[in-house]
């Protein structure tokens, strides 16, 4: 048996036996996401929990004081910072930004898959968080949360960690990455779903982890639509006439203005500032 076919049995088994071991968010998030459902928690306890993860606290400086926020008075504590981007938020946004921490290997074949996945979902993100901000100006009605989209983007192929994770343990694999390409793309939609329940991630999470990869329009549209954008964008999927059907009905739905929407100028301006949010 190959070590691709004895990696698939592997995983096919701890699949129907709940037996494959899920990440784990990393600990600053998961105080963080407690801390955000206490409803006594004040503003000053939440600065004092992430200041006690140096590198969360500086991102999250960093995005206080950032274009993304509109902001042109500086922030110079962490409590202005949590302030300005305020407790209903810090939840997802300290999750988000928390992430990458789980994208870590010491083997150096295993670290450059692992880096590609979370560039590749910061970009997916980037994208996703981009086309919803654009269609929010001229949509005032629409109620969906640009931190949530950015987790939730984050979050949409987290079953590929997973899945490499496993791998790791058949380092011949990683010599042939379009086996692994397809592996993800076939048992990761399941695997995402079973993270995000164990991570205590609501249905929005959920569904847009199982659904995204389907090239068809949401009825009504909601945080999987983004992301579909944002996989048109890249060029995922494979059927030009299934995905000049989903531009049409983004169209309609008015979720973007034309079909080229990542070529317009005011898209990549925005574009840009929330790239550098992840830098």
């Amino acid at each position: 048996m190959s070590a691709q076919q004895a990696l698939l049995t592997i995983l096919d088994e701890k699949i129907k036996t709940d037996r494959l071991l899920l990440p784990t968010l990393p600990e600053i998030a998961l105080r963080v996401r407690q801390y955000a459902d206490d409803s006594e928690v004040t503003l000053a306890q939440m600065a004092e929990i992430i200041a006690q993860d140096p590198a969360l606290a500086a991102r999250l400086m960093k995005l206080a004081n950032s274009a993304f926020l509109g902001r042109a008075i500086k922030c110079n504590t962490l409590q202005q910072a949590v302030t300005r981007i305020g407790l209903s938020q810090i939840k997802h946004v300290a999750t988000a930004l928390a992430l990458e921490q789980l994208f870590v290997s010491k083997y150096k074949l295993v670290q450059q898959q692992l880096d590609k996945l979370w560039a590749d979902n910061v970009q997916v993100a980037t994208i996703a968080v981009t086309c919803l901000k654009l269609h929010q100006q001229h949509n005032r009605a629409c109620t969906l949360s640009s931190d949530v989209m950015t987790l939730c983007a984050l979050v949409h192929n987290i079953g590929a960690l997973a899945v490499i994770a496993e791998a790791e343990r058949h380092p011949e694999v990683f010599g042939h990455p379009v086996f692994l390409h397809n592996l993800v793309e076939k048992v990761s939609p399941y695997i995402s779903v079973k993270i995000l329940q164990a991570w205590d991630f609501g249905a929005e999470f959920q569904s847009a982890a199982k659904n995204w990869r389907l090239c068809q329009g949401g009825v009504p549209p909601d945080y999987t639509d983004f992301i579909r954008l944002a996989a048109i964008s890249r060029g995922y999927y494979k059927s030009a006439e299934a995905e000049i059907k989903l531009l049409q009905y983004y169209l309609q739905q008015q979720l973007i203005t034309v079909p080229e929407f990542n070529k317009q100028p005011v898209f990549t301006e925005l574009y840009n500032d929330i790239r550098c949010l992840f830098s």
